[in-house]
């Protein structure tokens, strides 16, 4: 029988007499290759240790004079863990509760097949706070689009009348929704299919921002279209915003066509662009949306799926779980994030800081517009895209920028994106900008 001896805590934690404070940066990549997944690529020659504050990380970079050593740096955090952290790396008033619950409340672990008190706490805060009937809970961001996929295509059934398996859900080009087989099979990143199939019928793609696209494929195909799922700013593409009055329109046409408008808000969230909801932004309200990363504060993955009574209504006993979704410790944390976001005022600061942000990327822009093709963004959701050139590398921005000590990473090839915490403050804002300054500088 295999064994396994693990002891201690951070770095004096031991697992078989591999000490990981003796680790160096290179012997952590060596084992992840030798024994890990490799679904993903780090950026190489840095290992995250530990926080400072609520922007600032500390690093382990190999040391320039002995490799079997490391040297320590602080990092600032212009990645926020794709929008999961939005109030501040351990944020005291979450970590406090979390604490204060397991610690004095004695805080159980039970499933969904009987109550607790703490789901109630959650539920009345998650639907005050999207201003909706019901709420979901459930666990990974990309598990709340799921369940809304499945959603409307059973509203498009019971409701619409669609008749069976003849249901159509629309998504737009560009999208991303996670990682599951329904959120590919949505996707049309050929990275993220490749000998993935077969993938899930009944999904059909319209350009994104292309209000015209979506009018001829409702006109032609709307009896059974049950609903149109879409990101109210489109992140991983790039943080690419629709025109002001698209969704507007988007929404005039899901009502005349009783058509349901769906909203990916797992990084639009929890006051990310400005807002406590990016749908907020643009003066609509979408009948059934979903929400992750923020929504557990970065201290714990929470999702959950909002929307109207008619809609969410038609789940039944039976038709839809989740062990951890909404479990008490999960409820706690949900709902101390709420209260964080909403206290700390963190749509007000993302507004203010993104702004401070987004004009320092023009001006690095005009100083060289040879270089920045454009640069994007809403609140603390932003990007700078530059020319498709093989000398302006995204990953060299990233490698560049860590070397200043700034965390961030591109998307696409030309694309780099910057979504710090929304705790952020002025001084900050401007590191960021003169690192990204200097980089691009360098190119």
């Amino acid at each position: 029988m295999s064994s396994v001896s693990i002891n201690g805590f951070g770095d004096d934690l031991c697992i078989n007499g591999v000490r990981i404070g003796d680790l160096t940066p290179d012997d952590h990549e060596k084992i992840e290759k030798e024994k890990g997944g490799q679904n993903y690529a780090p950026l190489e020659n840095v290992v995250i240790s530990k926080v400072k504050d609520s922007s600032t990380l500390i690093a382990r970079k190999p040391h320039p004079e002995d490799v079997s050593k490391y040297i320590e740096e602080e990092i600032l955090d212009g990645l926020c863990c794709y929008s999961a952290v939005n109030q501040g790396q351990l944020n005291q008033t979450i970590v406090n509760a979390v604490i204060k619950h397991l610690q004095d409340e004695k805080l159980p672990t039970v499933p969904r097949s009987i109550r607790h008190k703490y789901m109630s706490a959650f539920l009345l805060a998650a639907t005050s706070i999207t201003s909706m009937d019901r709420v979901i809970p459930k666990v990974a961001g990309v598990e709340s689009w799921e369940l809304s996929f499945k959603i409307c295509r059973r509203w498009g059934y019971e409701v619409k009348g669609i008749p069976k398996n003849k249901a159509i859900v629309v998504g737009a080009t560009g999208n991303f929704h996670g990682r599951s087989l329904a959120a590919v099979s949505f996707s049309d990143d050929p990275d993220s299919k490749e000998n993935f199939g077969p993938f899930v019928p009944g999904i059909e793609l319209v350009r994104y921002n292309d209000i015209d696209a979506l009018k001829d494929l409702f006109e032609n195909k709307g009896d059974y279209i049950a609903a149109y799922m879409v990101e109210p700013i489109q992140g991983e593409a790039g943080v690419i915003v629709p025109e002001d009055d698209y969704f507007i329109k988007v929404s005039e046409l899901c009502k005349k066509h009783n058509i349901l408008l769906s909203m990916d808000e797992v990084q639009t969230g929890f006051g990310r662009t400005g807002r406590n909801f990016a749908h907020q932004l643009f003066g609509v309200k979408p009948d059934i949306m979903g929400c992750g990363k923020a929504a557990g504060g970065g201290i714990l993955p929470v999702s959950f799926v909002a929307g109207s009574d008619e809609v969410l209504s038609v789940l039944t006993p039976g038709s839809e779980g989740s062990t951890f979704g909404g479990y008490p410790l999960a409820s706690v944390v949900g709902t101390y994030a709420i209260k964080v976001m909403v206290d700390a005022n963190l749509a007000e600061n993302a507004e203010i800081r993104g702004a401070q942000l987004m004009n320092n990327l023009k001006d690095i822009q005009s100083h060289y517009p040879d270089k920045i093709k454009e640069v994007r963004g809403k609140g603390l959701l932003t990007a700078f895209e530059m020319f498709d050139e093989k000398h302006l590398d995204g990953h060299k921005v990233s490698v560049g920028l860590m070397d200043r000590g700034v965390y961030a990473k591109e998307t696409h090839h030309t694309t780099v994106r910057l979504a710090p915490a929304l705790t952020i403050e002025s001084e900050q804002i401007e590191t960021l900008s003169n690192a990204v300054k200097d980089v691009v500088a360098s190119l």
